[in-house]
């Protein structure tokens, strides 16, 4: 690596080391100084144009190599540095971090649409030192058009959070691999900082692979301990549904200072909110779906509220250096997603806590996200065939054309989440192109890489395995992350709670009243499930509002905690419902009535896989409620398909589906079925119903699947 050489101060700007050290002591306080590889870092960018991957602890300062890069090319006539983040929450830390580094930067986001003209200008003029942009605005093709003149310029390009780009990667990002390779490819010569906290030996070597593939020089890699000094690791021991959430809410009444309560769902954000707050703690919900996250994250940040709920959209690049403790209310699906969260506590505090609290579900949620990014060949099939074909006549002799998702999602009867993902994986192939109005195909064919995808597996499976050998609290907490994530020097941590025997308050399990408070709370909750109010396009005969649905009720929500035990049981074999079910869904109703019009009869759907748990829910509301059973519906054919996009599915419904010749309803009728997942079902049950006179319908299941 070349030294830097310094000159007089009036002809040559200062070494690059002079540069990062002023930046430390800007960002750190005067007597910070520079760390061997941030100062190995900033001369590989600056004086040996190199391209370079940090890998390191969350809390090093790998941010403070960027400024000092960028502070330090600026210095020598360089253009404006383009930082890549996938994350608007650290963005708005990142801005701040570089004002204090005696840098200019601004952020073009969907969170500011107004000033992209502004701030775009003032980038070309430069009067901006530093651009932060999101993957979602370099993938809209309007501002993607800009991304040649804009590289031209650009004295240096910052991949942040650069694990995303790795297919073996914990958070690997499909759209975010795909623009990140178009970047490297336009800016040839550029120095080029990747940086991460969380990339073991496989996703780093993955990473530089990326960086050399259009580079001419290979990538410089610095890569140190991941070790945590400051966190005390504790695994509790297995815990009912229950009993986990009475032992986090006894455990943020004991643990002092704020913090994150990690769990795995969107809707679990808001049950366990529900939940903390009805004993007392100041607890708010956040995911992806909040809409106030920049009000949440400053609360938590000015330890104006106890915690957050997260899910881990709250991650990376949260930047709190004093936050107390994370709980994790159900496990990750890898040791690198869980240190990626538990790497936010303690940064600046000689102490800080994380603890994991596995939940039995934790496998089934690791499989549907493991399962999630890997491409079915058949379905791939379906979306370019779809792609290559016009509908509305030949092709346009112009092109190939545009296809909107919801006509792919119609053509190819796939549901859109799913859709959605193949096209992700697509596009980074070069296989489809996002363009205005939808996507295209490219022409470039389609080869399943079945190595590929059957290793993925293979690799998630292994960090399955992992993930369930560190809650079942197999050897040092801290050294089993560290082995994990292929640090070169693991050693035990003598604080962990394997390592000492000591579990944070409550202990091993909470108390006898905290779990009484956790059964009653959460077997009072209401779980509404909201109707369906539009019939989507493409089903014969159906069309325009429906009218006829009032919001229903479930007595459980997916993993239920109050219900898990019941559930569990109902589904091994048919049978009639147990009296404690039956007991649970009266209780609904009993709530539910104070609301509705009283029903004046009951009907059953007809279930395929449990007719005697639906016929005896069914009779026994009838008889408690001194109401008509009516064997209004009958089934016919193959149940449709749970995956199958809402029209197909709807349409399968209709097919399959009758009112009973001589059947005539009056007033509401109360609907029963066993689960709810795409509402199509009572949807469909229910126009029938409304056929037959019924003037509302009121559906009713016990488990609404999410």
């Amino acid at each position: 690596m070349t030294s830097a050489t310094t000159g007089s101060a009036d002809s040559r700007p200062p070494a690059s080391a002079a540069v990062l050290a002023r930046v430390i002591r800007a960002m750190a306080g005067p007597a910070a100084v520079p760390r061997a590889d941030q100062a190995r870092a900033v001369a590989a960018l600056v004086e040996d144009r190199r391209r370079v991957l940090v890998v390191q602890a969350t809390g090093w300062g790998k941010s403070a190599v960027y400024w000092a890069a960028t502070a330090a090319l600026r210095e020598r006539g360089a253009g404006p540095t383009l930082v890549v983040s996938p994350l608007l929450a650290l963005m708005r830390d990142q801005i701040a971090a570089a004002e204090r580094a005696g840098l200019r930067a601004a952020t073009v986001n969907s969170t500011n649409v107004e000033d992209w003209a502004e701030v775009l200008t003032a980038v070309r003029q430069g009067a901006i030192d530093v651009l932060l942009v999101s993957p979602e605005r370099l993938a809209n093709p309007t501002f993607a058009r800009q991304l040649p003149e804009l590289l031209g310029t650009c004295g240096l390009l910052v991949i942040d959070e650069a694990h995303c780009v790795s297919d073996w990667g914990f958070d690997f990002r499909p759209d975010y691999q795909r623009l990140t390779r178009t970047l490297l490819h336009l800016a040839e010569g550029t120095p080029v900082l990747a940086t991460t906290a969380t990339a073991n030996q496989r996703v780093t070597a993955d990473v530089a692979a990326q960086l050399d593939a259009s580079a001419t020089a290979p990538t410089v890699t610095l890569r140190g301990s991941l070790a945590r000094a400051s966190l005390r690791l504790a695994v509790v021991p297995p815990l009912s549904g229950l009993e986990r959430y009475a032992w986090v809410a006894e455990a943020l009444a004991a643990l002092p200072g704020s913090g994150i309560v990690y769990v795995l769902t969107v809707a679990e954000t808001e049950r366990v909110t529900a939940f903390l707050r009805s004993q007392g703690l100041d607890v708010e919900a956040y995911s992806g779906q909040t809409q106030n996250r920049e009000v949440l994250e400053d609360r938590l940040r000015d330890n104006d509220v106890k915690a957050l709920v997260a899910t881990s959209a709250l991650g990376m690049g949260y930047d709190k250096p004093d936050l107390a403790f994370c709980l994790h209310l159900g496990s990750p699906a890898s040791p690198v997603a869980y240190y990626q969260q538990v790497g936010r506590a303690g940064r600046a505090l000689a102490e800080a806590v994380a603890v994991l609290i596995p939940a039995e579900s934790d496998e089934r949620v690791w499989e549907y996200f493991a399962t999630a990014g890997i491409p079915d060949q058949e379905q791939v099939t379906q979306i370019l065939a779809a792609l290559a074909s016009d509908p509305h006549g030949p092709q346009d002799p112009h092109g190939p054309p545009v296809r909107s998702v919801a006509a792919l999602e119609s053509a190819t009867g796939l549901r859109r989440t799913r859709l959605e993902a193949l096209l992700r994986i697509l596009a980074v192939e070069g296989v489809v192109e996002r363009q205005p109005g939808g996507w295209l195909a490219t022409g470039q064919a389609w080869v399943f890489d079945e190595a590929k995808w059957m290793a993925l597996r293979q690799v998630r499976a292994r960090e399955a395995a992992l993930m369930r050998a560190f809650s079942h609290g197999q050897g040092c907490l801290m050294e089993f992350l560290q082995r994990a994530l292929d640090d070169p020097d693991p050693q035990p941590c003598g604080r962990c709670s394997v390592c000492t025997g000591d579990l944070p308050a409550p202990g091993r399990a909470p108390s006898r009243s905290s779990l009484a408070a956790a059964r009653q709370f959460f077997r009072g909750l209401d779980v509404v499930v909201e109707p369906r109010k539009i019939w989507v396009s493409g089903i014969p005969g159906r069309k325009g509002r429906i009218g006829f649905l009032a919001p229903g009720r479930a007595l459980a929500f997916a993993d239920d905690p109050a219900w898990s035990g019941e559930l569990a049981g109902l589904w091994r074999q048919d049978q009639p419902a147990p009296p404690e079910v039956l007991a649970g869904l009266v209780e609904v109703l009993r709530r539910w009535s104070a609301t509705w019009q009283r029903p004046t009869a009951v009907v059953a759907v007809p279930s395929r896989r449990h007719p005697q748990l639906v016929a005896s829910v069914a009779e026994h509301l009838a008889a408690v409620g001194r109401l008509p059973l009516v064997d209004a519906l009958a089934v016919s054919g193959p149940p449709p398909s749970q995956d199958a996009a809402s029209a197909r599915r709807a349409g399968d419904l209709i097919a399959g589906m009758v009112l009973r010749p001589g059947v005539t309803l009056e007033g509401p009728v109360l609907l029963v079925d066993d689960t709810i997942r795409t509402r199509w079902t009572m949807t469909v049950a229910g126009a029938l119903l409304a056929q037959a006179g019924a003037a509302q319908v009121l559906p009713l299941a016990i488990h609404q699947l999410p």
